[in-house]
């Protein structure tokens, strides 16, 4: 499956505007996770998550951050907006050098095709995914979904 990426830079931000970003380069991957905490933050089947390098990316205005523990037993740190609400980030601190966006904060996602899923031993029953489909049950291969996305980028 072959993806055709978008001119970069590309934009996106919360749904006041008080927050927005600008991704100057493709993402590093693009995943679905079935988690507990993404299904919660997204009120939905599953968080979109755009793991991208922190150099790649310009954000205007202020999130607010909160910390949580992810199924993972690990800690995340979660940005939103303040005046809306719109989670943006995950992973987003002054040593990370990749974080993940949010994928439904860009303005325009329709070119994003997830590599895989992760976290599906928590997945919503009606979400069925291929065979053919990346699918950890639990903590992901990331080597694995970058491979995939790679191959799907064509690079």
């Amino acid at each position: 499956m072959s993806l055709q990426l978008p001119q970069f830079p590309v934009s996106g931000g919360c749904q006041c505007g008080h927050v927005r970003y600008r991704l100057k380069a493709a993402p590093v991957v693009f995943y679905l996770c079935h988690c507990t905490h993404c299904q919660k933050q997204s009120s939905s089947a599953f968080g979109e998550s755009v793991k991208v390098r922190a150099v790649d990316v310009e954000v205007s205005g202020e999130p607010a951050v909160f910390e949580i523990t992810a199924d993972s037993g690990k800690t995340k740190t979660c940005e939103f907006c303040r005046r809306c609400g719109t989670r943006l980030f995950h992973g987003r601190t002054a040593e990370a050098e990749t974080f993940n966006i949010k994928g439904g904060t860009l303005d325009d996602a329709t070119w994003l095709r997830p590599a895989g899923h992760i976290w599906t031993r928590s997945k919503q029953a009606f979400y069925l995914i291929g065979p053919d489909e990346i699918d950890y049950p639990a903590d992901p291969d990331y080597a694995v979904l970058g491979r995939k996305w790679r191959d799907m980028i064509g690079g």
